[in-house]
């Protein structure tokens, strides 16, 4: 009974050393390298220190460099991707456009963009817009 005990053990020693190395080979590991983007992204609509009213607020973007590809892969390329918005630093939507109307209750928010690849990881330099603040009424 002992040795079988003994030799489970080292089964599962085994699988969990695979598991672990692995696991070391996935994308947000410092050993894989991200690719750069010659992508530049800005947001054009809300302005900054604006003020919008309403319970959405339009967010226009503009993208030079590269072009917003709807289909997800593991295929990237630097000058092809999709938009990540986030406001108060939380991501709160990936889309596939340069437009979209957000909701928005009333209060202060900080706008930034984010064009990521076509596998929804950044890009290395991350490509960010600046941030907008705009007030809600």
């Amino acid at each position: 009974m002992s040795s079988n005990r003994g030799a489970r053990i080292s089964l599962l020693t085994l699988v969990a050393a695979a598991l672990v190395s692995c696991g070391a080979q996935t994308a947000a590991s410092p050993s894989i390298v991200r690719p750069s983007s010659p992508a530049v992204i800005s947001i054009l609509e809300p302005a900054s220190g604006g003020t919008v009213t309403g319970a959405n607020v339009h967010v226009v973007l503009s993208l030079t460099g590269a072009r917003i590809v709807s289909q997800t892969t593991t295929n990237i390329r630097p000058d092809e991707g999709h938009v990540h918005l986030f406001v108060d630093n939380v991501l709160v939507s990936m889309n596939y456009g340069l437009e979209q109307d957000l909701p928005v209750h009333p209060g202060t928010y900080v706008l930034r963009a984010e064009f990521v690849a076509a596998d929804h990881a950044p890009f290395n330099p991350r490509v960010m817009s600046g941030q907008t603040i705009f007030t809600v009424r």
